[in-house]
Parts: C-alpha cells; structure tokens; sequence
C-alpha cells in the first residue's frame, strides 16, 4: 500500500509499505477514507522526537473495516468507523475507571496517513456510524479521532463548567477544539490566545468571547486585566511547550486547574506556585474511546462541527507538502484523501 513514511528532519515521503495484516484475534483492518496531519505529527518531522527512519507516521483516520479478527462481533467489513487514535479494549480495570488511554492491551495507529490501517483492538475502539456518513461529514468525524476528544479532555480536566471562565493557551486544531469543547461545556467566557486571524476567526465561531494576540508577559497582564485581576477559572494548555505551560500557571485564578494535553516538552512545572496557590494539573494524553459516543452524537445531530479546523484538503501524494503548509503555519490542520 502507499504510506506516508518519515526519514529525518522535513524529508517526508510516500512510501510503498506491505498492507497491515490481522496480527492478532482482535485486530481489525480498516481501509482510510480520511486521515489528517496532527500538530504533535510537526515534532518528529522537525526533528525533535527520535524516530525510525522510514517507519510510517499518522494516527488519525476514518474509514471502512477491511477485515476483522475472529474475536471481534461487533464490527464487520463494509461498516464506516471512527478509529480512536488510542486503542483500547474498553474492558480492563483501567477503561472500567474511564482511563481508556492507559489500558492494559494499550495500542496506537500507526499508518493514519496511508491507505490502510490495522486497529490492534478493535472490539472496545472502533464506533461504528449508522450507515455510510454524508462525505460533508468526514471532517468532523475524523477530528474525533483525535483532535477533539483531545480538546474535550483538556476542558473535562480543566473542570469548565457552567458560567466559568475559560483560557484555551494555543491556537492549533487541539486549542480550537478546546474552545469548542468549553462552549459546549456552558463557559460564559471564553478566551483564545492566538496570534494568527484564520485561526482567531475558527476560535470565534467556535465560542470564543475574546481573543489575545499577546504572548508571555504581555499576554498573562492582558488576561488579568480581562478577569479583572482574578485569573482564569480554567486553564486549556493545548500546546506542550515550557513556555505555555508557565503562562498557563501564571493565568490560573487560586484554587483553579490547568487541564494539559499538549504533548510535553521541557516542561518544568512551577510546583512552588502550584502549591502557594492550590492550582492543579490534571490531563494528559486523551481517553478517546470514552468521550466518543458523546461526541458522535454531538456530531451527527449537528450540535458541533469539529471539521471546521481543517483549512486543507490534499490528496495523498501531496502530503510532504501538507506537512510543510502545518510546520510553516500556512494551515491550521490538513486533511488527506488516499
């Protein structure tokens, strides 16, 4: 099949790899309709994650079952799926707690941005659509994979709830689904810090009541002085950086927590001030498959439209040139078509 490989620092390739095959009783093979370009895919493609060279990059796809293992009933060839980028059995003692990102038979996926993908666990990952989805809808069910279950697990564990203010620190896919994730959580205000308009106009639509441009110090003086010197109710840290992870320190009210999802990366947390001031830190990598039924229903009833963040459309053998458009900020999040 064609995959999209990754040798070294920004040399992206499509690559002919053998198809994925049922490995194990409980896989599934699912043939990509849709896969994207995730923000945290930019940190190996510049360098600053160790890879395999030639190995096949992307966890994100939509698509229909190929093949399934003998353990899976519940799925069958020809059904559309959303594939959970964290696969899970959704049955072990730690799924049954919610945490379905630190099962015991924990898989990845790991070929999101080819033709094909196999689902190590498909019987507690997959959700299946109710018949074939309208194609206006693809965008939508593909950030589910990921982006926006990652954006709602920021907001779930930053506990927004109603008439709270929320900051959502970072503007990429992730961030922007934060915003929409604290919208349909009841935050009255909402507050996007994004530097860039295209971005800052999705973060509108999606419910931000207010936008900061500013960064660092001059971003944490304009945040305080639209809480009126309080702080935030609720921090989103949706980027993963030290340098974002102290502003969203220096913008949590007391008593508040920072809800990070942004993978980390020399980040030293301020744990004197956390203390001082009883701010927690709660999150990490997202538990899709818990949030999904919610999050499909959202989708399917027209209650969100996550699909919003990808600015562009690519076919598959563009794809080098879609991860130069995300490195270069020229698109918030890109969409491939195998």
């Amino acid at each position: 099949m064609r995959a999209t490989t990754l040798h070294g620092p920004q040399d992206i390739r499509l690559s002919e790899v053998p198809d994925p095959t049922i490995e194990a009783d409980t896989d599934a093979i699912v043939k990509v309709v849709a896969g994207c370009i995730c923000g945290s895919d930019l940190w190996p493609y510049r360098g600053l994650n160790d890879i395999v060279p030639g190995n096949t990059i992307g966890h994100e796809c939509v698509g229909v079952v190929e093949e399934v293992g003998s353990a899976v009933s519940s799925f069958r060839p020809g059904d559309f799926v959303v594939v959970p980028f964290d696969h899970c059995d959704n049955t072990c003692v730690h799924c049954a707690a919610g945490m379905q990102a630190a099962c015991t038979h924990l898989g990845f996926t790991t070929s999101g941005q080819a033709e094909f993908a196999r689902v190590s666990q498909a019987e507690g990952s997959l959700v299946k659509t109710d018949g074939m989805p309208d194609a206006a809808l693809i965008p939508s069910l593909l950030a589910l994979t990921d982006v926006m279950a990652t954006g709602w697990h920021a907001a779930i564990s930053a506990g927004v709830g109603p008439g709270s203010t929320a900051v959502v620190v970072g503007d990429g896919a992730v961030g922007l689904c934060g915003v929409l994730a604290a919208k349909q959580l009841g935050a009255e205000r909402i507050i996007a810090m994004s530097r860039h308009e295209p971005r800052q106009a999705v973060a509108r639509r999606f419910g931000a009541t207010d936008v900061v441009a500013e960064r660092d110090k001059e971003g944490v003086a304009r945040i305080m002085e639209l809480t009126g010197g309080v702080g935030a109710d609720s921090v989103l840290e949706c980027v993963g950086t030290g340098d974002s992870m102290k502003t969203a320190f220096k913008i949590a009210r007391p008593g508040s927590t920072v809800g990070f999802v942004g993978v980390p990366h020399d980040v030293v947390l301020p744990v004197q001030a956390m203390f001082g001031r009883n701010i927690g830190l709660a999150g990490g990598m997202a538990p899709v498959r818990k949030y999904l039924p919610e999050l499909l229903e959202l989708v399917t009833t027209g209650a969100i439209d996550p699909g919003l963040v990808f600015d562009s459309t690519l076919p598959l053998d563009q794809v080098a040139d879609g991860y130069a458009a995300m490195d270069e900020r020229r698109a918030i999040k890109v969409l491939l078509q195998p």
